[in-house]
């Protein structure tokens, strides 16, 4: 087919769309790059919104006008046009668009490159950016250091800097401020709102000096003087010569390790420049409701002070799930520091493996192991060494993967602050780690990590895998034909429970590696459904591999590499029997592992010993491929002990002392030649869950006739009824631990991390009958599932159990990582719950408009609670219609969110027509005094039998809401059997409680009207509390 191509022809572009999409993307990237920056802001002008907007988070925008008011592109006046109080986050972001669109090109080229510069890689994908260079910034930043004229201008023109600077510092900056004269306490009342993250309490102040004048910018610029966020000691004490020389080396050596990404096989095809893709990052610390958002966490603030718990400790801990990416997230950090673009204040960076640190058998000093495991020094040993002592806080240790470390921490391990004194390698370790010898960060699963360690942590940052939109940018990143890639992606989106799975890095790197194998297998049924499906793919795969250089595989391709998996499953099962994870030669020769076998992929050599030592030493690609052959071993050895399984699956002890590991697999090695001691053979429970997971999966009836070539049936059915009847004991157990509810109160259930892994194990079996007995004997009234990790995965999972309830339940996961994928995942157990608690979740107005959809049909629903998540005014709409539509709805809590005075004014739209409501929760948002109006109209109209019947429990704290607000609140509490209204931290002034005591004088249902933190005075608080009790200051 021939046509001739007019660019200008929307027909003809989407014709080649539909034949030829590669050459359609090249002609559109071709056509962009000829535009000039206006025309770019333009054309791609809905894009640009979407990015900026889509995370309903106000931070990307105020990044991008802090670039612009530094280089000079904005005036004040313009900052404040675009950023107003109240409006939505789109509407002020449109603003700026066209601001920008009417003052030229220039201005438009470098809004393109603070976008750039400010989005996230996700979010910066399909977008162009045009010719801006990083030397016309320079250029720019150059020109704009002319202007520091005056302080203030000095704060405008460093503002970016500024504001990285002083988040960590807002308390600091604030008492020299209140000290000096600068500030009122109202002042610091208003910078430190608990609504605003650090970064907006910075730009808060600084936006208060500025209109304070230039008295306040000059003190606050004293302050960043005397307090130097990134001092540099260098100044005042060059380095030695020969320490310079040592972390140019260093530098060298660091980078050639990170250069390639290392997990995920190691293959040196993968460069982690090319394919590192973002996690996402949360601080560990208990939520409360009283806490702010802290938005997301970047690279750096790791080690920041964002987040500092124990001002004392020096050691930072990364924990996650395993496949998390905390070993590449640690990799990506070592390579920005090889390369000075991140962590300036270390001088020296010494990155450790858990695991080669395992197989040190020799005692060693400090000196010997920074020098012997990272980089030997070519000049003065002593003296090198002498300067890391001398600036304990220029170094920096890292210490990847503490969960394999075979030895538990212990607070009883002996103290060791002698940094030339040799001892054990544990020993050594566990003292860094109490902060004895230096300062560091670590990563590990949560589970090997026990109170004792936490104490010694400074703070505790949680990596939680891929956002729907880092899956989109890995995937892309690692397929590079756009088509292919598209196609994966759209098989995804067809597939949510694949799609959930592709949260957790490794999966998402196992469905990327094996897209043909995922195109091939089509929808439905037939299409990964489980973990265990997506490990049986790329076994699959890499058997495939192989096999496409002789012959093609037919159906019997696991009797046809039984024995490699038999050989790689026995050496899998003795290393987690030992908690080793690095084998040498003679341990696979032992197993009976081949070239061969090595050949198919699945073991990598561990270049670091295999360097250091004269034979050659391999380890699984991953962990969890090691479980999933350990796994098989289980399932296709059919001269296993018949205690294996049931071993497995036995709880752990929670009565155990801390770093005792119960031995799960010394019945299934006896039979092994050469069994381990006792001592080596305790094997860690995060390991053995994930094998008993894969042993569930492996053993449903969906992989039955895959199975039935290499293993008897009866053998198989043997098996299975013995996961069926652990996993039947392990629910029991927690099902007789329920306490009796006290009178008057709903009996509940606080699942532990165990049941969650249960659920799991049922959901990898896919069997419905397992999952409606199980459910069959839980009756309760309340579920709690708060602070157990659950995301997509487990979401998938728990609806699976859980939609065969027999009796309605109130679900909480508060304070998970749910977001908008593990919240459709749960929509298949909505119509039995009658409360769904999704606080602190990561979730979006996408998400919430699905869980809406479904919960109009549901006629138990009747209670959320969605407290510091993502939501903005594009989700109002839907509540409106659930409050129009569900007349016995009771609870609805939006706290801590971005709703603004047009998402109240949709809300209003819904409770007039509403009935049933008892409970609104809306404080920590911003619905200010034209939201209040809005609410309280809409209130006030539904004076109905029903409203006056109910109790109404009102929250408007910390929204903006003043005198006008309460105003038009006070109708509310004359008229109605309102009980409690809480208009804590507003903006409420004198005349504002007037109305409200008045209107309390009416009504005796009343019990309280909280204020704290609004604009009276003491005098004033003290006056009006006499007049009216039950006023609350």
């Amino acid at each position: 087919m021939s046509i001739n191509y007019n660019p200008h022809n929307k027909s003809h572009f989407l014709l080649l769309q539909d034949y030829f999409p590669a050459v359609a993307n090249w002609l559109k990237l071709r056509s962009y790059i000829c535009m000039s920056a206006r025309q770019l802001v333009l054309r791609q002008r809905a894009e640009l919104l979407r990015a900026l907007c889509c995370g309903g988070s106000s931070e990307g925008l105020e990044s991008v006008l802090d670039l612009l008011l530094s280089w000079g592109m904005l005036f004040w006046e313009d900052y404040q046009n675009v950023r107003v109080p109240g409006r939505a986050l789109c509407a002020n972001t449109r603003v700026l668009l066209d601001l920008v669109y009417t003052k030229g090109d220039e201005t438009c080229q470098l809004l393109l490159a603070a976008f750039k510069q400010v989005l996230p890689e996700a979010q910066r994908a399909g977008l162009s950016f045009g010719n801006c260079r990083t030397a016309d910034l320079e250029n720019t930043r150059d020109d704009t250091k002319e202007l520091h004229g005056t302080a203030i201008q000095t704060l405008q023109t460093d503002r970016p800097g500024l504001v990285r600077r002083l988040k960590d510092h807002i308390e600091g900056a604030l008492e020299v401020l209140l000290h000096t004269g600068s500030f009122t306490p109202s002042d610091c009342d208003e910078v430190q709102l608990l609504v605003y993250t650090p970064s907006q309490q910075a730009r808060r102040l600084l936006d208060q000096v500025r209109s304070k004048g230039e008295p306040a910018a000059k003190v606050l610029l004293q302050y960043f003087q005397q307090t130097e966020d990134h001092p540099s000691p260098f100044n005042q004490e060059a380095p030695p010569k020969e320490c310079l020389s040592y972390q140019k080396k260093l530098r060298s050596t660091v980078s050639a390790q990170s250069h390639f990404l290392s997990t995920y096989g190691g293959t040196s095809s993968l460069s982690l420049e090319d394919i590192y893709t973002e996690g996402q990052l949360e601080l560990a610390q208990g939520g409360s409701e009283a806490q702010p958002q802290t938005g997301a966490l970047g690279l750096e603030d790791v080690v920041g002070l964002v987040g500092t718990l124990n001002q004392e400790a020096d050691t930072v801990l990364v924990s996650g799930e395993a496949g998390s990416g905390k070993s590449t997230l640690l990799q990506r950090l070592h390579l920005l520091w090889a390369r000075g673009a991140a962590l300036h204040d270390f001088f020296l960076l010494f990155p450790f493996s858990c695991r080669r640190l395992s197989s040190e058998q020799r005692e060693l000093s400090l000196r010997e192991l920074l020098f012997l495991h990272c980089c030997w020094p070519d000049g003065d040993q002593d003296r090198i060494f002498q300067f890391i002592l001398d600036h304990p806080h220029l170094i920096l240790f890292t210490f990847d993967g503490l969960d394999e470390f075979m030895q538990s921490f212990s607070d009883s391990e002996q103290r060791h602050c002698c940094p030339t004194q040799c001892a054990p390698v544990p020993t050594l370790l566990f003292n860094l780690l109490q902060g004895s010898l230096m300062k560091g960060v670590v990563t590990s699963r949560p589970e090997a990590v026990g109170p004792t360690l936490k104490r010694y942590l400074r703070k505790e940052v949680l990596l939680k895998g891929f956002s729907p939109g880092g899956i989109d940018c890995f995937v892309r990143k690692y397929l590079r034909d756009p088509t292919v890639a598209t196609r994966v992606l759209e098989s995804l989106r067809n597939n949510t429970a694949l799609l959930g799975l592709c949260h957790i890095p490794v999966f998402c790197w196992i469905v990327s590696k094996c897209y043909k194998e995922l195109l091939g297998c089509g929808e439905g049924e037939g299409s990964p459904q489980t973990i265990t499906d997506v490990y049986l793919m790329i076994l699959q795969h890499f058997f495939q591999r192989r096999a496409s250089q002789r012959n093609t595989m037919g159906i019997g391709w696991v009797q046809e590499h039984q024995d490699t998996a038999l050989h790689l499953g026995q050496l899998a099962m003795e290393g987690l029997g030992a908690s080793c994870y690095v084998f040498t030669g003679t341990e696979l020769q032992k197993c009976g592992v081949t070239e061969e076998d090595i050949c198919m992929g699945f073991l990598i050599r561990s270049e670091d010993l295999s360097s250091s030592t004269n034979c050659k030493h391999y380890e699984f690609l991953h962990i969890t491929m090691q479980c999933f052959f350990a796994a098989l071993y289980i399932v296709l050895n059919n001269n296993l002990d018949r205690s294996t399984i049931p071993k497995l699956f036995q709880p752990q002890d929670r009565q155990q002392q801390p770093g005792f590991h119960r031995v799960c697999l010394g019945h299934c090695l006896t039979q092994q030649e050469g069994a381990l001691k006792e001592a080596n053979t305790a094997a860690e429970t995060p390991n053995l869950q994930i094998t008993a997971t894969f042993v569930s999966g492996l053993l449903s009836q969906r992989h039955r006739s895959l199975l039935l070539l290499s293993c008897p049936g009866p053998t198989l059915d043997r098996k299975s009824k013995q996961v069926v009847m652990c996993l039947s004991k392990g629910m029991q157990k927690h099902f007789k631990s329920i306490p009796r509810p006290v009178e008057g109160e709903k009996k509940s259930m606080h699942a532990m991390p165990g049941f969650v892994w249960l659920i799991k194990c049922i959901h990898e079996m896919q069997d419905s009958r397992i999952a409606r007995d199980t459910m069959a004997k839980l009756e309760v009234e309340h579920l709690k599932l708060t602070y157990c990790n659950i995301g997509p995965v487990e979401c998938t999972a728990l609806a699976y159990v859980l939609q065969h309830l027999r009796n309605p339940v109130g679900l909480q996961l508060d304070y998970n990582y749910v977001g908008d994928v593990g919240v459709e995942q749960l929509l298949p157990c909505l119509h039995v719950c009658h409360s769904v608690y999704l606080r602190h979740n990561n979730i979006s107005d996408e998400g919430i408009r699905k869980l809406i959809e479904k919960g109009i049909q549901c006629e138990r629903f009747q209670k959320i609670a969605l407290f510091n998540n993502k939501l903005t005014d594009a989700c109002t709409e839907c509540f409106a219609h659930l409050l129009k539509t569900k007349q016995n709805f009771l609870s609805l809590r939006l706290g801590n969110n971005n709703i603004t005075a047009a998402g109240a004014g949709q809300l209003a739209e819904g409770l007039r027509f509403n009935r049933s409501l008892q409970f609104l929760g809306l404080w920590g948002n911003k619905i200010g005094d034209k939201g209040a109006e809005a609410i309280a109209n809409a209130l006030k109209d539904s004076q109905t039998l029903v409203w006056l019947r109910c109790m109404f429990h009102g929250s408007l704290v910390d929204n903006g809401v003043g005198s006008a607000g309460a105003c038009a609140l006070a109708p509310l509490i004359k008229n109605s059997t309102l009980e409690e209204l809480w208009l804590t931290k507003n903006c409420i002034t004198r005349t504002g409680v007037e109305c409200l005591i008045l209107a309390l004088e009416g009504n005796t249902s009343v019990k309280a009207v909280w204020l704290r933190g609004n604009e009276l005075s003491p005098e004033e608080v003290e006056e009006m509390t006499q007049r009216e009790p039950r006023l609350t200051f």
